[in-house]
C-alpha cells in the first residue's frame, strides 16, 4: 500500500470512531432534552390557551366602523383607545363615556369630556390586560386603536422605538385588534 493511502485510510477510520464516540448521549441528557421539549409544548399551549382567552374577552367589542373614526386628525378629538409608545414603557390613553345620558350640558363647562380622559404608563406585557379592561362603551368607534411613536421621545431612542412600535403591532393583530397608525408629529 502506499503511504499515502494508508494515511487516507487512517483519517477515514478514525474519523468514522470519533463521530460514533460523539454522538453517544447519557440517557440523563435524552431525558432532560425530552423534558424541556415537553415543557416547551406546554408553555406554548398555554400561550395559544391565553391568547384565545384574551381575543374572546374582546370579541365584546364590536368591529370597527371606519367612517366613524376616519375625519379625526388630532389625537385630542379621538375617543377611543390612543396608544403612544416610547422605547420602555406605552401611554395609554382612554376616554371614559359620560356618564350623565342627557345632552344637556354635554362637553361643556360642567360636563367637559377632557375630566374623562384618563392616561397611564403601562409596560409592554401588560397591554392586552389593560386593553381588556377598558369598558366596552369606551371604544364607540368598535375595536380599533390609535397608535403613534412618542412624540416627547429622545430622537437617538427612535429604532428602538420603532422596533417596540412593531413588536405593540404584531402584539394587537394578534388581539384582533385594528390599528389606526398616526404619523409621526414633530
Amino acid at each position: 500500500m502506499k503511504p499515502l493511502c494508508r494515511f487516507s485510510i487512517f483519517a477515514l477510520l478514525s474519523t468514522c470512531l470519533l463521530g460514533v464516540a460523539g454522538c453517544h448521549h447519557p440517557p440523563a441528557t435524552l431525558a432532560r432534552v425530552a423534558s424541556s421539549a415537553t415543557a416547551a409544548e406546554q408553555r406554548s399551549a398555554a400561550q395559544s390557551t391565553l391568547l384565545e382567552q384574551q381575543r374572546t374577552a374582546l370579541a365584546a367589542i364590536p368591529l370597527p366602523t371606519k367612517s366613524r373614526y376616519v375625519d379625526v386628525h388630532e389625537p385630542g378629538a379621538w375617543l377611543n383607545p390612543f396608544l403612544s409608545v416610547d422605547s420602555n414603557m406605552i401611554n395609554l390613553r382612554i376616554t371614559l363615556p359620560d356618564a350623565n345620558p342627557s345632552s344637556l350640558g354635554a362637553g361643556g363647562l360642567l360636563r367637559p369630556s377632557a375630566a374623562r380622559r384618563q392616561e397611564l404608563q403601562i409596560s409592554f406585557e401588560a397591554l392586552p390586560t389593560a386593553l381588556i379592561d377598558i369598558p366596552a362603551n369606551s371604544w364607540p368607534y368598535g375595536r380599533v386603536v390609535a397608535l403613534e411613536e412618542y412624540p416627547l421621545a429622545d430622537p437617538s431612542a427612535r429604532a428602538a422605538i420603532r422596533r417596540k412600535m412593531e413588536t405593540v403591532l404584531r402584539q394587537l393583530n394578534d388581539l384582533g385588534i385594528v390599528v389606526d397608525e398616526w404619523p409621526e408629529r414633530n
